[in-house]
Order: structure tokens, then C-alpha cells, then sequence
């Protein structure tokens, strides 16, 4: 009996238990009205998509050989200790299946980690989620793969590196390991945005976003985001036509410091003119797959052949209905973020380390290394 699972809701109290499995199950009852309410006017909504010219098929756009493919994802974890914090992330870029006629480029995963003890501050985790950003535009700007797919939009890394420099004031301990990174970061992330060779194209594949550039065109109803009414509208092998991604009510803006700004100046303007011609487009490959969101540059949108590769990447990496996403992402999340797990392992070795090398009591080391909590994020 000891070996059975625990139950989520033992520690609770029965009275507790029953209100939210009551309401549960009335909020179940919204999400089969609004689930039914796609069903029911998706003809309507199909005719509505069709009528604009934004649906088309991947057939329309040819059937290059299936390219070499990767995938790149990273998280980040702060330790809350009672003397200190530990901070760290991890990037991870994986291989996709390669295809048969290719040799293998990454006999392994690639991989960069960042991990480092300070004092208690606030805004850690803010900042050290900006280098785990900027190791993974490291690494998704060095994959050698024709197709590189980056997990989430083409716009967060922009977002997180200025929440980043906004924090790094306060946060000392961390303002070098950050900005010693931001030139090289800055170099790769404008490649990326810019995807002007012809050999090797990015894509962001957000999970979740509340943009709706294509319900704003044909007025749907607000209570439906964009992916979820087009996976039950499309059908398998089916996309929108690429559109300019919506543009934020306030201007880019990137917090350089002022030491900085001479030498980077350039550089941001020209990412913050990339950002404004990103591309977004849905495809569904396969008809167990939901329909993906897929942000691309101009210059693959706009190009026939560049963007017949993206989708012949897409389709090839999503072979198995057990896996609702592309291969390589897939498999890069469910390595990367395992990092929040291993933390406590990290302090394990660090307490362990620093009771070896104390010759007073070493209880007082262990109360130091004490964890309250851990807070992750991806």
C-alpha cells in the first residue's frame, strides 16, 4: 500500500474537495459551450478564412527535400536560501530527425549552463532569465542546420533582455555575467530576426500568445484566440497565408546603458526594423497535430522556396501523435526543463563542498544552506 500514489487531494479538507470539484465541473460546462460553438460555425469560419484569401495548402508552395532541423529551448531556476541565493539556467539545442539521405551534424544535444551563488535580491530571476536568453539565441544562432525552430516568439528574447537591463542596476552580482554577454547577443539575435541567407531560416513556434492578427481581420469573436479556432478550422496540411505580426501599442525600445549606446546603438535599430517585419503564419501538418503559430522573418515569408523548407521541416518533425509538437522542441524542453529539479542537487554538492573545508561547526553551514523555495521559469 505504501507504493500507491498520492492523491492531490488527501491533504485537503473533504469540504474544500467537494466546492472545487463542483465548480469544476460547472467551469467544464463553459469550456463544452465555447468548444461546441467552434464546432458548429466552423463551416462558416472556413468560408470566412477562404473568402479573404488567407487559406492555402502546403502542397501550394511545392515539396523541397526534407532539411536538416533543430530545435532550441532554455530555463532558468533561483534557489531561495536563508543566507543566500543560487541562480541558474540552461539552454539546450537538439537535433531533429535527420533526414535519410543527410549525415548526422550533432552526434549530442548542445548545451550552455549558467550557475553562481548571491546575495538575496528581488530581481535575480528577472536577470538570469536574460542569460538564459542570450544562451539560447548563442545557440540557435550557431546550429548548423537549415531550419533552426526557437521555442516561443521572435519578439521574447527582445522583451526579456530589456527587462534584464532594466533590473541590472540592482542587482550587482549579476550586472557583469549580463552584460558582457549583450554585444555577442545582440550580433546573433539580429541574424536571427534578419534570416537574410538563404541556406538557413529560423522560425519561433510560441505556445501561447494573446496576438489575434488574423480574428482582427475577419472580426471573430474575441473569446477565441487565433490557434485554438484555427486547429479545429484547418485541416491537415492546411496554413494561413504569412501576415505581418502585430505590432505593440508602445514602440521598441531597448534600456542600453549609456556606456553602451555608442558602440550598440546601430545594432538595436536595426533589430528593433526587423521586429517590425516579422511574419506570422498557422500550419497544420498532420491531423493529430494542433494548428502551429509560426513567426519567420520577411525575408522567408516573402520567398516561395525559403518558406516551402520551413513548412517541409514542420511536417517532417512531427511524425507521431504522441507528440503534439516538433521533434527536436519536444525534446529540447523536455531536457531543459528538468533544470528546476537538479537545483537542490546543486546545493546538495555546494553544502556538502563547503562542510568538508569548515573547521567550526558545521550545522551553521547547513542552516545557512537551508532552501525555502525554488522559482523557475522557461
Amino acid at each position: 500500500m505504501d507504493d500507491l500514489p498520492v492523491s492531490p487531494f488527501q491533504e485537503l479538507p473533504e469540504a474544500l474537495v467537494e466546492e472545487m470539484l463542483s465548480k469544476s465541473e460547472a467551469a467544464g460546462e463553459q469550456l463544452y459551450n465555447a468548444f461546441k460553438e467552434i464546432k458548429v460555425n466552423r463551416d462558416d469560419l472556413r468560408k470566412n478564412l477562404a473568402g479573404k484569401g488567407l487559406l492555402s495548402k502546403d502542397s501550394d508552395y511545392g515539396s523541397p527535400d526534407v532539411p536538416t532541423t533543430s530545435g532550441v529551448d532554455g530555463s532558468y531556476g533561483v534557489e531561495r536560501l536563508l543566507s543566500s541565493d543560487i541562480v541558474a539556467a540552461a539552454a539546450v539545442a537538439m537535433e531533429g530527425l535527420v533526414p535519410p539521405s543527410e549525415k548526422r551534424y550533432w552526434a549530442a544535444p548542445h548545451h550552455r549552463v549558467f550557475i553562481k551563488p548571491m546575495q538575496h535580491n528581488a530581481d535575480s530571476g528577472t536577470i538570469v532569465r536574460g542569460i538564459m536568453m542570450t544562451m539560447e539565441l548563442d545557440l540557435a544562432s550557431k546550429a548548423p542546420h537549415e531550419v533552426i525552430l526557437v521555442d516561443g516568439s521572435m519578439t521574447t528574447p527582445f522583451i526579456y533582455l530589456n527587462q534584464s537591463l532594466n533590473a541590472i542596476s540592482g542587482c550587482l552580482n549579476l550586472k557583469d555575467d549580463f552584460l558582457s554577454r549583450i554585444d555577442e547577443t545582440l550580433q546573433n539575435y539580429l541574424l536571427i530576426l534578419e534570416s537574410q541567407r538563404t541556406d538557413k531560416s529560423w522560425a519561433g513556434l510560441p505556445k501561447y500568445t494573446v496576438k489575434r492578427e488574423i480574428g482582427e481581420i475577419l472580426k471573430w469573436s474575441e473569446a477565441h484566440d487565433d490557434r485554438a479556432l484555427l486547429t479545429s478550422i484547418l485541416e491537415a496540411g492546411e496554413m494561413t497565408k504569412p501576415i505581418h505580426m502585430i505590432q505593440p501599442t508602445d514602440p521598441w525600445h531597448l534600456n542600453i546603458p549609456a556606456d553602451k549606446k555608442a558602440s550598440l546603438g546601430d545594432i538595436v535599430d536595426k533589430i528593433i526594423m526587423a521586429l517590425k517585419n516579422i511574419y506570422v503564419f498557422y500550419y497544420k501538418p498532420h491531423s493529430w497535430t494542433p494548428a502551429f503559430r509560426v513567426e519567420v522573418s520577411s525575408s522567408v515569408a516573402l520567398n516561395r522556396n525559403r518558406l516551402a523548407v520551413v513548412l517541409q521541416a514542420l511536417r517532417s518533425q512531427c511524425i507521431t501523435p504522441s507528440i503534439m509538437e516538433c521533434f527536436p522542441l519536444y525534446i529540447a524542453d523536455r531536457m531543459v526543463k528538468h533544470l528546476a529539479y537538479c537545483i537542490p542537487a546543486f546545493r546538495q554538492i555546494m553544502t556538502q563542498h563547503m562542510a568538508n573545508k569548515h573547521t567550526g561547526d558545521v550545522g551553521e553551514i547547513f542552516l545557512g544552506m537551508h532552501g525555502y523555495r525554488t522559482e523557475i521559469g522557461r
